[in-house]
């Protein structure tokens, strides 16, 4: 059995989780200071790949960094292609799996008590210190949450990738895009076997962040 497919799914889904996860704190944290209009208005703009379909998603990033593209052609003059490259896969799982963690960090921020925050200020405390000692601590369960579910959706990405990077073994391939193609010739034992896989570490995912969660509350 050819385990590419778990090892390549396995590094797209964890650098696109990371790189969610820094950027859906960022963008979380401005909106929230936001005026309601502004917000709504970036909220419709960071959260468009969470509605429309995947497909229409990878088609949008074929049109900006197609090859034949000036962004594409820009790059590749530079040595970085994002369609028919493993890496084009973290690209398009994180276009997909942003808008999870960006709404699920912002609605952990939200129900954060400013009162903390002021009263650290009047401690002397910087704002970094707030940030990352009383902030963060604070909506922990909101951004973990958020993590798990951009791991997750990360990991079964297929639309958007299979649009940009297309189905290549021993190069792009990935669990989403080997199950679909072992179904399409006929290998229903082959696709049942990595669904089992894609189970079996979603699972142990989601078990250890409950593991995670409920520690706090046993001391």
């Amino acid at each position: 059995m050819d385990w590419y497919p778990l090892l390549n799914s396995l590094r797209i889904a964890a650098v696109s989780c990371v790189i969610v996860f820094f950027l859906g704190i960022l963008c979380a944290c401005c909106a929230v200071r936001l005026p309601r209009a502004a917000k709504g208005a970036l909220d419709a703009v960071l959260t468009l790949p969470m509605v429309l379909p995947p497909t229409v998603c990878g088609y949008f990033l074929l049109l900006i960094f197609g090859v034949r593209r000036p962004l594409g052609m820009f790059l590749t003059r530079l040595g970085v292609q994002f369609v028919m490259t493993w890496y084009g896969g973290i690209l398009a799982a994180s276009v997909a799996a942003f808008p999870l963690m960006y709404r699920t960090a912002r609605g952990a921020f939200e129900s954060f008590d400013e009162t903390l925050a002021y009263s650290a200020q009047t401690l002397g405390l910087s704002n970094f210190f707030i940030f990352w000692r009383i902030r963060m601590p604070a909506c922990r369960q909101g951004i973990l949450a958020g993590a798990v579910l951009a791991f997750a959706r990360a990991l079964g990405e297929y639309g958007a990738t299979s649009m940009l990077v297309g189905y290549t073994p021993g190069k792009t391939a990935t669990i989403s895009t080997t199950v679909y193609q072992l179904w399409r010739i006929g290998d229903e034992a082959g696709a049942m076997r990595w669904v089992l896989v894609n189970l079996a570490i979603s699972a142990a995912v989601l078990a250890a962040v409950n593991m995670l969660e409920d520690r706090p509350k046993r001391r």
